[in-house]
């Protein structure tokens, strides 16, 4: 069997063929080192710090991991509707979190006028095992009951801007298109909630100006590259058609007037593959991999065949997708660590070493051996 430095080698030779797919089980020459449990959905994981590490349990618990051990659920957090694929979902740390001690939450918020519950987005500081000085940044405006596609996921750019997704909530594909209603969209504030002034849609009439970018269907992946300083997001399609964009400002990604899926009982959904005005995705899947977290690796721990390439979690099948960039298009995939689980989140810690968030199975750092 082929080492994963043999078969990462043999995948930037694809770019002649940029959708094919090799395949790599029980990587020789790697070792998963477990490094939480207790976590049924670890849906984020925040480092504080070298020894400390924020994780997020989707039914609603955020726990503060040192030395392997779990802390007792923290305190201070917001109403969570723990409501099918809503709950407690990201956390991030605030860039200059040393300096500011700020860190960030997504959650299904039931509060508001409207039916059932949306997306919100909270700062807070952890003092002791509390939250303290919560303030909501974003809320999401209710329109549906349903249990689906609230996104959600937060990143940061260089410049300290913060980005969220937000899915289009399931029962109304449409919110995706529209402006003026949330859903289907990245978001872009500052670090304290105020709306940018170059935000796209500012002097757009009835838009929300927090929109950065539309037509997104479930954005479940949302990184800076730190090469470059862009925001990539990849998002679940239908049946197929899952996709991954390179996020830029005022776009429209498409969801649901193009799109690569059907709908769930087989019949056509989007009406076209493609149309003037609309972005096509850098990457698609068909059929469907349920993408889960994402991550840039410019680390050296892994070697030269990863250094720079994108990681994709995959819910369905359980694998990782090693993507490989050439600027800024991916020019070959292949799928590795095969069977390491549910994959709900893949980020690079502070130490440089790959960590995979999966369902039931908790957080596993990859070694080399």
């Amino acid at each position: 069997m082929r080492t994963l430095t043999q078969v990462l080698t043999a995948a930037l030779l694809l770019v002649a063929l940029p959708f094919a797919t090799a395949t790599a089980q029980n990587q020789p020459g790697f070792r998963l080192e477990k490094v939480v449990e207790g976590i049924d959905v670890p849906w984020g994981m925040a480092w504080l710090s070298a020894e400390q590490m924020l994780v997020s349990n989707r039914s609603g618990q955020l726990f503060l991991v040192q030395d392997g051990n779990l802390s007792a659920p923290i305190g201070g957090l917001p109403e969570v509707h723990v409501n099918g694929q809503g709950g407690l979902l990201d956390v991030v740390a605030h860039p200059n979190y040393a300096q500011n001690g700020w860190i960030y939450i997504s959650y299904s918020s039931p509060e508001g006028p409207g039916e059932g519950s949306h997306t919100a987005i909270m700062r807070a500081k952890l003092q002791g095992n509390t939250l303290v000085d919560q303030e909501v940044l974003y809320k999401g405006e209710e329109n549906t009951t349903r249990g689906q596609h609230y996104g959600s996921r937060i990143a940061f750019d260089r410049d300290g801007y913060l980005y969220f997704s937000i899915g289009d909530r399931g029962a109304h594909f449409e919110n995706a298109q529209q402006l003026d209603r949330d859903g289907g969209k990245i978001y872009r504030l500052h670090d304290d909630g105020r709306v940018p002034a170059d935000n796209p849609f500012v002097n757009t009439p009835d838009a929300k100006p927090e929109i950065y970018s539309h037509g997104h269907r479930n954005p479940q992946g949302l990184t800076m590259n730190p090469m470059t300083g862009k925001i990539w997001e990849h998002e679940h399609g239908p049946m197929g058609g899952d996709e991954v964009n390179l996020i830029e400002p005022g776009k429209n990604y498409g969801w649901p007037i193009i799109g690569y899926g059907v709908n769930y009982n087989g019949q056509p959904l989007a009406v076209a593959t493609s149309r003037d005005g609309i972005e096509q995705p850098k990457f698609y899947w068909d059929p469907s991999i349920a993408p889960s977290g994402m991550a840039f690796i410019d680390s050296d721990n892994y070697g030269a065949e990863l250094r720079n390439h994108l990681l994709v979690g995959s819910l369905k099948f359980r694998y990782i997708v090693h993507l490989v960039l050439e600027g800024d298009n991916i020019v070959a995939n292949e799928i590795v660590f095969d069977g390491i689980g549910r994959v709900r989140n893949i980020k690079q810690g502070p130490d440089g070493y790959i960590y995979v968030a999966t369902e039931g199975d908790g957080i596993m750092r990859i070694l080399p051996e």
